[in-house]
């Protein structure tokens, strides 16, 4: 452990070489070779900067877009005019994390409505066979290994990134296990009756 740590001291740091003008220019150029160092070089400290202010999954998220601006964007590469790389690439995580959280403290929730509905037993029969098709579909089709994404998304409609976050997941696989549970779902609706018959 230590001697590894002794022979990363011993080799050229991607912030050593940030600083030598031949990199500084092919990174502005937008190169492969600088854009994958840059990258590897840092997507752990950006991503560690952004869990600072976020949960994991929207720490995530941030630093993923700010890679792609990275990639794709030019002028944000000649911002870079050379010096300490993982510094630079930091505070640009740290504004688009705050700017994230700003957005979300201006999203309003909508008002609850606190008015009283009068009790309709036409309604009370569908919510009681809704639940039997839930139960159904839980017993009969859902892969026990979906069940925790069944329950956080459907049943208590958490948001993706809280249901990811919960569940110990990237939004990415949740949203791909997700897209899995409803297509069973729909196939399941689809080709069941509400009263149980088949």
């Amino acid at each position: 452990m230590i001697f590894a740590y002794l022979m990363a001291l011993l080799r050229p740091s991607g912030e050593a070489r940030a600083t030598d003008d031949a990199w500084v220019l092919s990174f502005h150029a937008g190169e492969r070779r600088a854009l994958e160092e840059a990258y590897v070089g840092h997507v752990r400290a950006v991503v560690d900067e952004a869990k600072k202010l976020l949960r994991t999954a929207d720490a995530e998220t941030v630093a993923h877009e700010v890679f792609c601006r990275m990639l794709a964007d030019a002028s944000m590469r000649a911002s870079f005019r050379g010096g300490n790389l993982g510094a630079w690439l930091r505070t640009i995580t740290r504004r688009a994390a705050i700017d994230l959280l700003r957005k979300r403290r201006r999203e309003e929730p909508a008002p609850d409505d606190d008015t009283w509905v009068t009790p309709d037993p036409a309604r009370d029969d569908e919510e009681r066979d809704a639940k039997r098709l839930v139960e159904r579909f839980r017993a009969e089709i859902l892969p026990e290994k979906y069940a925790p994404l069944f329950r956080a998304r459907f049943l208590e409609q958490l948001p993706q990134r809280e249901a990811a976050d919960r569940l110990g997941m990237s939004r990415s696989t949740l949203a791909y296990q997700e897209a899995r549970v409803r297509e069973l779902l729909t196939t399941f609706l689809l080709t069941t009756s509400p009263k149980g018959e088949s």
